[in-house]
């Protein structure tokens, strides 16, 4: 009997090592692949089962969460969505989320490690943090400004803090309200379907993810191209440059729409514009100063996050002199977006010096003790602070008595330059009308807004398109609100 009560008792132990191997296996060796299955509902219950945390601009939160009572219990909500949108993205419980959503999902979402109030206490615990906050550098009204002053049409805007790289707008039109797409009901997905398939693209984010070729305001390259190189010393020195001028090795002649360019000196040219001497001046300066100063600015580096991850610009490194001389002028396949031409801007305004750009101030827990924190940092020295004040004087002398004078704001110094991008298939696309710009209060040291503005204009005739009759009075208005809310702050 004895014999059988070690035998059965044998069996029971080996059953039972079975039984802590196959455990040990499913949650050590299988529990990647199970926890990734799509039928394992877990992780998501998990997920939406406390709310999530809010994204604040001037400390107030533009999102929230509501309780559906559902098994996937919280969803998303947005204060202002289609105004915030470019800001927050999306954070869909089928779709996933974008932007700050999905750059800071970790601090939001509680499941940062940082936000335990103990290391690995979580790991312990098997507790879930709630979810934190994040703090944007996004200024109220100057978002709102952005977003009138488009008003629908096709195209962003995006303001900078020169000294500091704060982003202050970023505005795409036209937008959608991202609450839409929170839930996971069939209206979430009817939503999804029509926003995808709308031919205004209003879930793109025209103001980083769009490039676009930038036009006349690619002149600020070009002249600090050729004024750090020596391609010119004295801007108000006449140039050499015929109008009409032929492209070299073409028979194709650029033309000017601006009186008194030929021979203009570059103060000239760039007060009105003029394509032809800019386009020589490219040609002039040479491939390898155009090139690397158009680096200096940002062009060709990839890898800009904010933290969300910004679309590279472009300029194309191997070019003929005819492909230069239209490069230099912001056409061929030069491409930017709203953001790399603030930047350009925001260079011009702080003495050459490309301040990293950054969105968010700051994350904290939910009690408001500090995760992270973000401060200015150096990006890149775009020119010499000698040709970055000469630029600063030739985009004021633009405003107050060139192109851009619907830019101008009363009792500020304001800087700008005006924009007119060709593009489709022989230039028969309706142009795309820039102003990138930066202004300055009155006693005060520096600029302390640098904006750029495109609109795509797509339903308006040929001959109303300009930068500074559809991009610079949007950009004025971008401005006067950033100056106001610098002096309510204290700046």
């Amino acid at each position: 009997m004895t014999r059988y009560i070690r035998h059965s008792s044998a069996l029971c132990a080996l059953l039972l090592l079975a039984l802590l191997v196959n455990a040990a296996r499913v949650q050590v060796v299988d529990s990647a692949s199970l926890d990734g299955n799509a039928a394992n509902r877990r992780p998501a219950i998990a997920r939406f089962e406390q709310p999530r945390g809010d994204i604040l601009v001037d400390g107030r939160p533009i999102t929230g969460s509501k309780d559906t009572g559902e098994q996937l219990r919280y969803e998303r909500t947005y204060n202002n969505g289609p105004l915030y949108a470019p800001v927050t993205g999306y954070a869909s419980q089928m779709y996933g989320t974008t932007f700050l959503e999905n750059a800071e999902d970790a601090i939001l979402s509680g499941t940062d490690p940082m936000l335990a109030p103990l290391p690995l206490w979580n790991d312990v615990t098997r507790a879930r943090n709630p979810g934190g906050t994040v703090e944007t550098t996004i200024r109220a009204a100057v978002q709102r400004a952005a977003y009138s002053g488009l008003g629908g049409k096709r195209g962003a805007v995006a303001a900078v803090e020169p000294s500091t790289g704060k982003i202050l707008a970023l505005v795409s039109t036209p937008s959608y309200d991202p609450e839409r797409l929170s839930g996971n009901g069939r209206a979430v997905a009817k939503a999804w379907q029509g926003l995808n398939s709308a031919p205004d693209k209003p879930m793109l984010n025209r103001a980083i993810r769009q490039t676009y070729p930038p036009g006349s305001t690619f002149k600020v390259v070009t002249a600090a191209a050729a004024l750090d190189s020596g391609a010119v010393t004295d801007p108000d020195a006449p140039t050499k440059s015929p109008s009409p001028y032929t492209l070299p090795g073409t028979k194709t002649r650029l033309t000017d729409e601006a009186d008194g360019c030929a021979g203009a000196s570059l103060r000239h040219a760039f007060q009105w514009s003029c394509n032809t001497v800019f386009a020589k001046l490219g040609v002039d300066t040479g491939l390898g100063p155009m090139v690397e100063t158009a680096r200096k600015f940002g062009f060709d580096g990839g890898g800009l996050r904010i933290p969300s991850p910004v679309s590279a610009s472009y300029f194309d490194p191997s070019l003929d002199k005819a492909q230069l001389a239209l490069s230099a002028i912001g056409q061929y396949e030069t491409r930017a977006t709203p953001l790399q031409m603030a930047l350009v801007a925001a260079a011009v305004a702080n003495g050459g010096s490309i301040k990293a750009p950054y969105l968010v101030e700051r994350t904290t827990t939910d009690d408001g003790d500090v995760v992270s924190a973000s401060g200015p940092r150096t990006l890149r020295q775009a020119m010499n602070p000698g040709t970055a004040a000469r630029l600063r004087e030739m985009m004021t002398q633009v405003v107050e008595k060139g192109t851009g004078a619907n830019a101008a704001v009363p009792g500020a110094t304001v800087g700008g330059k005006t924009g007119t991008a060709q593009h489709g298939i022989g230039n028969a696309g309706t142009p795309y009308a820039w102003f990138v710009s930066w202004a300055q209060a009155p006693r005060e040291p520096e600029p302390s807004v640098a904006v750029a503005v495109v609109v795509e204009e797509a339903s308006a005739d040929r001959g109303d398109i300009s930068g500074g009759g559809s991009a610079a009075p949007v950009a004025k208005a971008v401005m006067e609100a950033a100056l106001k809310s610098a002096r309510r702050d204290g700046l």
